[in-house]
């Protein structure tokens, strides 16, 4: 009996034993905290522009009467706006831009206006300047070393004002004509690309098509007739730079789970 005992305690120390040496091999369990990972969050950003503006040739008439040779001056244009980043891929900004004026030439036909009462065509010269409010969106296609390229499209409000209307006839007849203004609808289209030259600062350089609708004299009379010059299809190719300044936006954060690893 004592004999039997003694093997089923020798028996019992075995298995202690080899469950403790057992446990000895397993690895401790490591308690891992996953850091919080950032999310982009929105930014405000300030910008200013400056560019040069190539006009295409406009339709300048009055009343039935068409002009020949219309050509508008290339001009230069500032502006200023105020944006919101959405994401790494999606802005958008609100701008206001002011042109200086820029010079059109036409010729219009007359029956009597040459020298000794011959027909001919007088000069006819007018200055357009021009404020233009945009909203905008831009789709920032991605970034490389800096470089972000960018497409955008913006619609708005353009007021068109001419003024310093004159003609000159062949005969030596000269005069001027009453000035006006309008508001019309416009539109843009943009492409460009902007540099980061620190977190807050952006170099942006781009190219604007900018459509800005019609302008008008105010109506005087002449041959009988009482109309407006109409100067239609006032359309511009803008080269711009210009710098943003993008507020800083502490980042949000989505908290991840902890999680224990052997």
């Amino acid at each position: 009996m004592s004999s039997h005992l003694k093997r089923l305690s020798l028996a019992g120390v075995a298995m202690i034993v080899s469950s403790a040496v057992s446990a000895a091999d397993m690895p401790i369990p490591v308690i891992e905290h996953v850091p919080q990972v950032p999310v982009v969050a929105g930014n405000w950003y300030l910008r200013g522009d400056i560019g040069y503006k190539i006009y295409r040739n406009p339709s300048v008439s009055y009343g039935t009467l068409d002009f020949v040779d219309e050509g508008l001056n290339n001009t230069g244009v500032v502006g200023v706006g105020v944006g919101y980043r959405f994401s790494d891929y999606l802005r958008a900004d609100v701008t206001l831009d002011y042109e200086f004026p820029a010079s059109v030439t036409a010729r219009a036909p007359c029956n009597t206006c040459g020298v000794g009462g011959t027909s001919s065509y007088s000069r006819e010269t007018a200055d357009i300047d021009v404020w233009t409010m945009l909203v905008n969106g831009y789709i920032d296609i991605g970034t490389w070393r800096g470089f972000t390229p960018y497409v955008g499209g913006g619609i708005g409000t353009s007021y068109v004002r001419t003024h310093n209307i004159q003609f000159q006839n062949p005969n030596g007849v000269s005069g001027t004509y009453p000035g006006g203004s309008t508001w019309n609808f416009s539109w843009a289209l943009m492409a460009g690309a902007s540099y980061a030259m620190t977190p807050n600062w952006s170099l942006d350089a781009g190219y604007r098509y900018l459509n800005i609708g019609d302008g008008y004299s105010s109506s005087f009379t002449t041959g009988g007739v009482t109309r407006k010059i109409r100067y239609e299809d006032l359309a511009a190719h803008e080269f711009r730079v210009g710098v943003r300044y993008t507020f800083d936006s502490g980042p949000s954060y989505i908290s991840d789970p902890i999680i224990t690893k052997y």
